[in-house]
């Protein structure tokens, strides 16, 4: 290679580095635009590298996410949990012409409250106060060196900030991991549960039970270190999307790589670790005949999502993941409830085509009596 073209890369880097230090990640992506016609198929090991580090650039946040903006106010809920004090990031937006309605939204592992964006703005529209927490371990919450995670652990943290709210009863609508903790919490405090949505929960079927290899926490920690931009992007296009990619989910992606490239990046990787196992470990999956409120399940058939499903044989693998049958399946287990699908959708169908998502919420939430 010539030279000149050195000279560009070394150039482009030095931009990169300066825009890095501003947090302009908006002027990194024009950017990375204009120098597309340097972003070649690499020739060498090492042109693979620099290509590698290229996708991999963005913004560096803090352990709790510091030097992120979410698009609405962020409060704090301090308590004590575990002989230890933390703290839940929540966004809590009263609507304009209250319908005597609460929705609680709670986020999936590899999402935020902030990423409930359009589904507040919707719901708030309708007359719901909208409340959407961090849960610990997550985003802008605390992530305590030693703590014992289990989902009747989140469900009691998030009953302790309604709690704090005076909020009484709420319907609790969760996706994808919040899924699994909110059947949970229907199942801790039914009489508090005034409706439940399931968005593509996880948990529907026992991965351990069907030949998935169990992983220490170790070794989930040393996955999670290697975690980047590219490995979550390429991870949400094949089993989130269907294999299709579009550029507004991209800054979802760089808000959590953003914490693997910021100073707190162990105290991130070591909570991730241990929520992957107590998602490995605690499936819900047993307890569905046992939730008795209203429910109504909301499935993106083309979702493929199972935890370890990439480290599995082959014959394991074949065998996981597909929500059109767990949906059938979830909807028979839980009496009275409702099911509707999405069939060109994929683990995240509020994301991917909100419209349709939304029209369905509203309608499911209103048929409520």
């Amino acid at each position: 290679m010539t030279s000149s073209f050195y000279q560009q890369v070394r150039h482009l880097s030095q931009q990169v580095v300066a825009t890095l230090r501003a947090g302009a990640f908006v002027g990194l992506t024009s950017l990375v635009t204009l120098n597309a016609a340097l972003v070649a198929a690499p020739a060498s090991a090492a042109d693979a590298a620099s290509d590698n580090a290229r996708s991999n650039a963005g913004p560096a946040y803090g352990p709790e996410l510091q030097g992120f903006n979410y698009p609405y106010p962020v409060s704090r809920f301090d308590f004590t949990s575990q002989r230890s004090p933390l703290h839940m990031a929540y966004i809590d937006v009263k609507p304009a012409q209250p319908n005597g309605r609460t929705a609680v939204l709670l986020h999936g592992k590899n999402f935020c409250a902030a990423t409930w964006e359009d589904t507040i703005g919707v719901l708030s529209a309708a007359g719901y106060r909208v409340i959407a927490p961090d849960q610990i371990g997550f985003c802008m919450s605390s992530k305590p060196a030693q703590y014992q995670y289990s989902f009747q652990q989140l469900a009691n943290n998030t009953h302790a900030l309604l709690a704090s709210l005076g909020i009484k009863t709420a319907t609790i609508i969760g996706h994808s991991t919040g899924g699994m903790l909110a059947a949970r919490y229907a199942l801790m405090y039914p009489n508090e549960t005034q409706q439940l949505v399931l968005v593509n929960p996880i948990g529907l079927e026992d991965w351990k039970a069907l030949g998935v290899p169990s992983k220490t926490v170790d070794e989930w920690f040393d996955r999670e270190l290697r975690t980047s931009a590219t490995s979550i992007r390429n991870y949400e296009k094949s089993t989130y999307y269907a294999g299709h990619w579009d550029e507004r989910y991209e800054p979802w992606v760089q808000m959590l790589a953003g914490m693997y490239r910021g100073p707190g990046k162990r105290i991130v990787a070591w909570n991730s670790a241990l929520l992957y196992d107590m998602i490995y470990t605690q499936p819900v999956v047993y307890e569905l005949g046992n939730i008795h409120v209203p429910t109504l399940l909301m499935i993106g058939d083309k979702d493929t999502t199972a935890i370890g499903k990439d480290f599995s044989p082959p014959e394991v693998q074949a065998r996981i993941g597909h929500y059109p049958e767990l949906a059938q399946k979830t909807h028979a287990a839980i009496a009275g409830s409702t099911l509707v699908e999405f069939p060109d959708l994929g683990h995240a169908p509020q994301v991917q085509d909100p419209a349709a998502f939304h029209k369905a919420l509203l309608a499911g939430l209103a048929a409520l009596h």
